[in-house]
């Protein structure tokens, strides 16, 4: 990944071991589009790839984080082509979320201005997310004759209970910056201008001195024992983590380190690949 790197619709930035992937669509309000969904995607596909990467920010150009789906196409626009296959196509928010949620680095949303639709729902299977004081979140489907999507029916009652999700959902809601932190979908609320630098803040602190590939199996036992049938399952992948992870390069060297009292440097990459610890 290059330092400013540019595209049409979505900015990549680094500053040190933080990528900030910005949806960039000023003058529309952030936007979503079909383009917007490929970069996205593009975006977090070379976060993964790129071991100096140990953090992704997602945030909005101008004063929206983002709009929710781009509404030029005026009734047609959820009008989705199924390409002669008979059955829907995926959801492209749905796909975004997805890609999201498989992120082998933490996430943070820095939420800088209205987010509405797919600019909400995208933002939730980021592991924290800071809201500026001019945010307000719409979960407006049920007022555009649609249902809550990106896989939200899944992620939203998880961060915020079932009673808040139904009641935001189905009554079509505005949410309020205030409200949210309250509720519990946002972390905290800072001013707008400070909404970056303090989710850039967070991620660092996440990433100091943390192994990459620990802090990738934690992210993805963590999310993904949120769907498990007991606690027998988060055992069972555990007692396989902690097996493979204990003869690690990266466990003697956090061990020496501390020992030592110095800081770790830890060998091993995300690119060399994670263990398996599932199924």
């Amino acid at each position: 990944m290059t330092d400013g790197t540019t595209d049409t619709v979505v900015e990549v930035e680094k500053r040190g071991a933080v990528a900030i992937v910005r949806l960039h669509r000023p003058a529309r309000l952030n936007a979503f589009t079909s383009e917007m969904h490929d970069r996205i995607l593009d975006a977090f596909n070379d976060c993964d790839a790129d071991d100096s990467v140990r953090a992704v920010v997602l945030t909005g150009s101008g004063r929206a984080f983002c709009a929710g789906a781009d509404l030029a196409a005026g009734g047609e626009t959820f009008v989705l082509d199924d390409q002669g296959r008979g059955e829907a196509p995926p959801d492209q928010g749905g796909v975004v979320s997805l890609r999201i949620y498989r992120s082998t680095k933490p996430v943070i949303a820095a939420i800088n201005g209205p987010a509405a639709g797919v600019g909400v729902t995208m933002t939730l299977p980021a592991d924290i997310r800071i809201a500026s004081d001019t945010a307000k979140f719409g979960f407006v489907f049920t007022r555009r004759g649609l249902v809550p999507e990106a896989c939200s029916n899944w992620f939203l009652p998880r961060i915020v209970g079932i009673s808040t999700a139904l009641e935001w959902a189905i009554g079509g809601k505005m949410v309020s910056a205030a409200e949210a932190l309250e509720r519990g979908l946002v972390r905290e609320v800072v001013p707008a201008y400070e909404v970056l630098d303090r989710a850039i803040a967070i991620a660092n602190e996440l990433i100091a001195g943390t192994s990459p590939v620990s802090v990738a199996l934690t992210r993805q036992l963590m999310w993904q024992m949120l769907g498990a049938s007991g606690p027998e399952v988060a055992h069972a992948a555990e007692s396989k983590a902690i097996y493979i992870r204990g003869v690690s390069d990266d466990v003697r060297e956090g061990v020496e380190a501390f020992l030592e009292k110095r800081v770790p440097v830890f060998p091993q990459a995300v690119s060399d690949g994670l263990p398996p610890v599932f199924g």
